[in-house]
């Protein structure tokens, strides 16, 4: 999935320290969201924040819902929240298993940052055609 990301620019390098944490403990609650954290979400969500700075370990690993979205609510760069957006249905589609649990969160999270249930469905859109671009091209490309 890191080919996705030179697609777009990330805004997540200039943003501050406080919320890059709020940004990966994010992603962390929506690896929970469906009951099981699957070691390639683990993964996904540590080499990302390692890229950015982060240590997984200064992490909080629990999921509370409603601090999460009073959390997100200081993302006040709309680039910053639509990367969030971008990178959670990046995460969910990790495991090849879309819970409505993490639809939800996914959606929560997004209105909590005044981002439109339309724009959403956009990018979660994209980030879905783009997966689908990809393993065509391994396929393609005989890739393994």
């Amino acid at each position: 999935m890191s080919e996705l990301h030179n697609i777009v620019p990330s805004h997540l390098a200039s943003a501050s320290k406080s919320q890059k944490l709020i940004f990966f403990e994010t992603l962390l609650c929506l690896s929970a969201a469906d009951g099981v954290q699957d070691d390639d979400e683990i993964k996904f969500i540590s080499d990302n924040a390692k890229i950015n700075g982060i240590d997984i370990e200064e992490l909080e690993n629990h999921c509370d819902p409603d601090t999460i979205l009073q959390d997100v609510q200081k993302i006040k760069n709309r680039a910053l929240a639509l990367e969030l957006i971008r990178e959670m249905c990046f995460l969910a589609h990790v495991d090849n298993e879309l819970s409505d649990e993490e639809v939800l969160l996914i959606g929560r999270v997004g209105q909590a940052m005044g981002i439109s249930m339309r724009k959403i469905e956009q990018i979660s859109s994209w980030v879905v055609d783009h997966i689908v671009w990809l393993e065509q091209a391994k396929i393609i490309f005989e890739e393994d």
